[in-house]
């Protein structure tokens, strides 16, 4: 008997070493990677100077840093969570957000499982974070120092809390009052129905925002009033880095202020969007729905945003949908944005042909709010189909009585 029990210990072990040792593999590659190509995490520079200007006094919109004199264009409220960022010299503090975004990736993919109704063992969730590390938005997340992964945790942590759990919805407020597009759920929680929940998430959002006003007063109003409505302050919204709806317009027209052409669409897709998220059936899909709308119907959503994609192919595993997710996962590893003309302004100038590859995020997003359209409408015509039979049925049995 203890010689079975033996022999039966590198059995039990070897899926949890061998997932282990694919992510020591994966993150030292990514390490090694940034080391040898002098990665700048540009982002993380300019969330330090944010919260040097924040601590400082200084003027919190008025500076840019790094060769791409970046500006900060977060509300004031992330601004003053920036501030333990200097704290540490350069070199420490980029380590730190490399190891902490690691973690994070981690915890994103453990709240995918949660949404997707199917929690992780240990060596799935040990793989599964290795082999999401080469997502491109994962990826270029890490690469440039961004804050997307604590983002999109703080939302989905929220979202999967239990109904009525104690002032759910206040952590959504929060991720709203850091970066601006999480208030696409408490829109999307209001239109599902639950008001408390969208009230607690607004009344996070307020709080914010009057933190922000009472520690940085002149910064508020600057934002408020001004910086929040000059989307030429974020970046080129032409450019191929940037995969909303926006973007693929101004490429395809090749005008970079399509206006209108723009405008309109945006505007259907989130009504579409939003109206598909507040009627599905279930939880995963709404906020996968609401979520990508946000991303599409956003000004400037660069490839680094769509960290959703990792509780998308969740779901999409989950529910058994392999050869979709073999998809998914596949527009998300190619990077097929970056292998188009991209320098000056040869975005613009792309031929037909290339213009797909250059959109990959924004056209996989409106296929899949198109098919779950098309599949609420087929359910529809199912109900209705069943209701008349129904209806027959008991229009026969009463005629044959």
């Amino acid at each position: 008997m203890p010689k079975r029990t033996v022999a039966s210990r590198p059995a039990l072990l070897s899926p949890v070493l061998l997932s282990l040792l694919l992510l020591a593999v994966s993150f030292c590659s990514f390490t090694a990677l940034c080391v040898l190509q002098r990665a700048p995490m540009s982002d993380l520079l300019v969330y330090r100077a944010e919260g040097a200007a924040a601590s400082h006094g200084g003027d919190l919109y008025g500076f840019t840093v790094t060769e791409w004199r970046l500006p900060a264009t977060y509300p004031p409220f992330a601004a003053i969570l920036f501030v333990p960022a200097t704290w540490l010299p350069v070199p420490a503090l980029k380590a730190a957000f490399l190891a902490g975004n690691a973690l994070l990736l981690a915890g994103l993919v453990t709240l995918s499982a949660r949404l997707a109704a199917r929690p992780l063992p240990l060596p799935l969730l040990c793989a599964c974070t290795a082999l999401a590390l080469w997502l491109e938005p994962v990826f270029q997340t890490l690469l440039f120092g961004q804050v997307n992964l604590a983002v999109a945790c703080l939302a989905l942590w929220d979202l999967t809390r239990p109904p009525g759990a104690r002032a759910k919805g206040l952590a959504l407020g929060v991720a709203a009052g850091i970066k601006l597009t999480p208030a696409v759920f408490v829109v999307y929680v209001f239109l599902r129905g639950r008001k408390r929940e969208a009230a607690t998430a607004a009344a996070g959002f307020a709080g914010t925002v009057l933190l922000g006003a009472l520690l940085l007063p002149s910064a508020s109003t600057d934002y408020w009033t001004r910086r929040l409505y000059e989307t030429g302050r974020v970046g080129k919204a032409w450019i191929v880095d940037n995969q909303s709806l926006r973007g693929l317009v101004a490429r395809v027209l090749g005008d970079s202020t399509p206006g209108l052409a723009w405008a309109l669409p945006a505007a259907l897709a989130a009504v579409v969007g939003l109206s598909l998220a507040a009627r599905a059936r279930r939880e995963g899909h709404g906020v996968l729905l609401a979520a990508f709308t946000a991303l599409l119907v956003c000004p400037i959503s660069w490839t680094h945003h769509w960290v959703w994609c990792v509780p998308l192919l969740a779901v999409l595993l989950a529910e058994g949908r392999t050869r979709t997710a073999a998809l998914v996962a596949l527009v998300f590893t190619a990077r097929t944005m970056w292998l188009v003309p991209h320098e000056g302004d040869l975005d613009l100038e792309l031929p037909w042909w290339q213009q797909p590859l250059a959109a990959a995020y924004p056209l996989l997003a409106l296929g899949l709010i198109g098919s779950y359209d098309s599949m609420i409408s087929r359910q529809i015509d199912s109900t209705e189909q069943t209701g008349k039979l129904a209806c027959l049925s008991r229009r026969f049995r009463s005629e044959r009585r």
